[in-house]
C-alpha cells in the first residue's frame, strides 16, 4: 500500500471515530449545558484519538501540540443556514498544501448571518465522488494567519433533505497538514474568505504556550505559528 493510501485509511478512520458527535439541531435555552458538554466531550474524544499510534500528528510533537487548542465554546458561533444549490454544480481546482490539485464539486452556497453580518460559504464534495451526504466547507477568516492556521480551517455537515442547516463554528477545526506537512490538504477557495474574525473552534498554540508545553524555546515553525 502506497504512504498517500494509507494517509487516506487513517485518515478515514479519524473522521469515523469523531463523528461520533455529529452536529444537531441548535438546542434550546435549557439545553446549553447538555450542549456544552457534548463539545467537551468530542473534544476530549480527539485528543484522545491524536494520542494513538497512527495519529496525524508525528509522535514527537504530541506532547507539543495535545491537548489541541480551542476558542470558549459560543453558542454565538452557532447559527442557522440555507444552503442554496448550484444548478450545474461545477468542479473546480483546489489547491493544496503539497502543490497538487484536488478536483472538487460545488454542491452550493450556504447562506447565514454571524455576528449580524449576512455571508455565506460554498459546500463542496469531491469531484466523481458517489457520497453526496457529506459537505466538506473550507473557509479562512480574519484569524488565520495569527490565531489559527495560516491555511484555514475545516467544517463538515451532514448533508439533509430540506436544505436546512446549523452552522456550528465551534466544530471548525485545522487540516491534517497543520500538524504533519505529508497530508495533501486543500486550501480554501477565494469564495470561502470569511472577512471577519471567527473565533470559536480550534485555534494554534502561541510561541510561549509551546515554549512552556516543551519546556524550552519554540521551535521555528512554533513561532511562525503565533
Amino acid at each position: 500500500m502506497s504512504p498517500h493510501s494509507r494517509r487516506a485509511l487513517l485518515r478515514a478512520a479519524f473522521c469515523l471515530v469523531l463523528a461520533a458527535f455529529p452536529a444537531c439541531s441548535a438546542p434550546a435555552p435549557d439545553d446549553e449545558q447538555h450542549f456544552l458538554t457534548e463539545i467537551q466531550d468530542y473534544r476530549k474524544l480527539k485528543d484522545e484519538a491524536f494520542l494513538q499510534e497512527g495519529s496525524p500528528v508525528p509522535a514527537d510533537r504530541r506532547k507539543m501540540l495535545v491537548p489541541l487548542a480551542y476558542f470558549p465554546v459560543s453558542l454565538d458561533y452557532r447559527v442557522p443556514a440555507v444552503l442554496r444549490p448550484s444548478d450545474e454544480r461545477p468542479t473546480i481546482d483546489m489547491p493544496t498544501s503539497t502543490g497538487q490539485l484536488r478536483k472538487m464539486m460545488r454542491v452550493g452556497r450556504l447562506e447565514f448571518s454571524l455576528r449580524g453580518k449576512p455571508l455565506s460559504l460554498s459546500a463542496f464534495v469531491e469531484a466523481g465522488s458517489r457520497d453526496l451526504n457529506r459537505l466538506f466547507v473550507p473557509f479562512t477568516d480574519l484569524t488565520s494567519g495569527t490565531e489559527t492556521y495560516p491555511a484555514g480551517r475545516y467544517m463538515d455537515l451532514e448533508r439533509t433533505p430540506t436544505g436546512l442547516y446549523v452552522i456550528d463554528f465551534n466544530r471548525a477545526y485545522h487540516p491534517f497538514c497543520y500538524y504533519n506537512p505529508v497530508y495533501d490538504c486543500p486550501y480554501p477557495p477565494r469564495e470561502n474568505r470569511l472577512q471577519i474574525p471567527v473565533r470559536a473552534g480550534e485555534k494554534m498554540r502561541s510561541a510561549a504556550a509551546l515554549a512552556v508545553r516543551t519546556g524550552g524555546a519554540p521551535d521555528r515553525e512554533g513561532v511562525a505559528a503565533r
